[in-house]
C-alpha cells in the first residue's frame, strides 16, 4: 500500500508540476508581449517574439489539460451523468475515460514521431527566430503524455474504485454556470 499511496502523490504532485509550468508559460507570454511593445516604443526590434509567445501558447495549453482535468475544468456532460442509475453511470464514465485514454495514447505516439522527425531532420522555424522547432513540439509532448497518464489514471479508477478523482470546486462551478 505504500507504494500506491506513493505512486499516488507522485501523480498529483506530477498534474500540479504541469499546472504550474502552464502557468509559468503564460507568464512568459505576458513578458514577450511586455518587451516587444517595449522595443518598439524605443525603436528597437525583437525578432521572433510573436513565434516565441506562440511557442509559450502551445505549451502553456498541453501542460494545462491534465490540471484542468483533475480540478473538473474540462466540459463534461453532467446532466446526463447525474440522471443516469449509478450502474449506468460507471459504464458510461469507463467508456468516456477508456475512449479519451486510447485517443490521447494515440496522439502521444504520433506527436512523439512528429518530434523525433523534427529533430532527425533539423526543421527550424520559418520566422526569424530560426528555432529548432522539436524544441517547442517537446513541450506539447510532454503536456500530451501527462494528459494521457491522467485520463489513464481516471480510467483505473473508475473501473478499480467506481469513482473518478475530479474534484468540482463549487466557486469555479459558479462562475461557468
Amino acid at each position: 500500500m505504500a507504494i500506491l499511496r506513493s505512486l499516488r502523490s507522485g501523480l498529483d504532485f506530477l498534474y500540479v508540476a504541469s499546472g504550474v509550468l502552464a502557468a509559468l508559460c503564460l507568464i512568459a507570454i505576458l513578458v514577450l508581449v511586455v518587451v516587444q511593445m517595449l522595443a518598439r516604443w524605443t525603436g528597437e526590434v525583437f525578432p521572433g517574439a510573436p513565434d516565441y509567445a506562440g511557442y509559450a501558447m502551445a505549451a502553456a495549453s498541453f501542460l494545462a489539460f491534465a490540471n484542468a482535468l483533475n480540478r473538473g475544468s474540462h466540459i463534461r456532460v453532467s446532466l446526463l451523468l447525474n440522471t443516469v442509475p449509478k450502474s449506468v453511470r460507471r459504464v458510461l464514465e469507463v467508456w468516456c475515460f477508456g475512449i479519451g485514454a486510447a485517443v490521447m495514447w494515440y496522439f502521444v505516439w504520433y506527436a512523439g514521431r512528429f518530434v523525433y522527425w523534427s529533430w532527425k531532420f533539423n526543421d527550424i522555424s520559418q520566422g526569424q527566430d530560426k528555432t529548432a522547432l522539436w524544441i517547442p513540439q517537446t513541450a506539447m509532448l510532454v503536456g500530451a503524455v501527462i494528459l494521457a497518464i491522467a485520463l489513464t489514471d481516471h480510467l483505473i479508477n473508475i473501473i478499480l474504485k467506481s469513482d473518478h478523482r475530479i474534484t468540482r470546486d463549487l466557486v469555479d462551478q459558479s462562475h461557468g454556470e
